[in-house]
């Protein structure tokens, strides 16, 4: 096995090794016209679900897998990946086009997706110098993923068999649930009043769905990626194992939870180190996605509970380094911010 080294991948991570020999034979069993040598580098930059490049020769792919160690219920499913990608592909473009999907833990440790390798920039840090160096640049990136957003949530939900509107419109409350439960899992106090006090007020505010729509549920800045030459729109969304039927208010809010900005008190994207400084403000965000069409009532309540979703996931993130079961030092320091999160929930629905 060799490792190929591009310019958004680098050597797998110590401890994130797969049976490369037994995921080549089933590549080669499974997607046509593979042959010669596997040869495996790794997305570093996300910060769940394992994702490698695989190549043969000059054919290129993308394995993901969910992370090592204690998995929450319903969490990095791949079935569930596989699927909504399959479904997509004729009617949004934007969605990578899957190859396949193995179910059987034997062959690296747990199921995985193959999906084709997509190029192109993914924005973390800062704004890679390929673009366009134009005084609208922030506002372009900023406002093609609202775009990006619209155009998701107006694709015919009965297309692709999605459509259990009963079910959708419990999502919010089952995110609600979901969430606190996964916390009593991690959480290192047996009750963290501010979080239960935060869950409690969430619960007693919850607002009725009034519109379902597709909700990939994690659609961020840098889970998209983009063509330097054309900044205005989002080119491809990575990320689908959370996507679901639910009030596309959930989905809004969890960009605003990740969209800091220079008066902020707390970080609330500390995966994204972005100086956000010259981007679009929350308010400005929120007009523009008023503009195309969507529901912007009782966004208070959706943008406390993304920062307080936030929290329970950058706890279960630590735990996972904690145990030993993922060597990202990233991990490290999340506590300290999963507290600011929690605060930071509190404050937006006490204004």
């Amino acid at each position: 096995m060799n490792i190929s080294i591009a310019t958004d991948t680098a050597p797998v991570r110590q401890g994130e090794e797969m049976d490369w020999p037994a995921l080549s034979s089933w590549l080669k069993r499974n997607i046509p016209d593979l042959d010669g040598q596997i040869h495996v580098a790794q997305f570093h930059g996300g910060h769940a679900n394992l994702t490698y490049c695989i190549s043969f020769g000059e054919q290129e792919m993308v394995v993901r897998r969910p992370p090592q160690g204690l998995i929450a219920p319903g969490a990095h499913d791949m079935a569930r990946e596989y699927r909504v990608l399959s479904a997509l592909a004729p009617h949004f473009d934007r969605a990578p086009r899957v190859l396949a999907y193995c179910a059987d833990v034997e062959i690296i440790g747990a199921p995985f997706i193959v999906m084709e390798r997509c190029r192109g920039e993914i924005i973390r840090d800062c704004i890679p110098p390929g673009f366009a160096a134009t005084t609208t640049i922030e506002h372009d990136i900023s406002f093609a993923i609202i775009d990006a957003m619209v155009a998701l949530q107006t694709i015919d939900t009965d297309l692709f068999g999605f459509a259990n509107y009963e079910r959708a419109r419990g999502f919010v409350s089952r995110q609600l649930s979901g969430w606190h439960q996964r916390w009593q899992l991690v959480s290192d106090v047996a009750s963290h009043s501010i979080f239960e006090a935060v869950f409690d007020k969430l619960r007693r505010m919850q607002p009725e769905t009034k519109r379902v729509t597709i909700v990939h549920n994690d659609l961020k800045l840098d889970n998209c990626i983009f063509d330097p030459a054309r900044p205005t729109r989002v080119q491809t969304i990575l990320d689908w194992d959370m996507t679901t039927l639910g009030d596309p208010r959930i989905e809004f809010g969890t960009l605003l939870g990740y969209w800091k900005q220079v008066d902020d008190r707390i970080d609330r994207a500390p995966t994204i180190g972005l100086d956000m400084t010259n981007f679009p403000t929350r308010a400005e965000i929120v007009s523009y996605y008023a503009s195309k069409g969507g529901l912007v009532d009782q966004l208070n309540w959706f943008e406390a509970f993304a920062l307080w979703k936030h929290a329970v996931v950058l706890r279960q993130l630590y735990t996972r380094y904690e145990r030993g079961e993922s060597q990202d030092e990233r991990y490290a320091n999340f506590p300290a911010h999963v507290h600011h999160l929690i605060d930071g929930a509190a404050q937006i629905l006490l204004a």
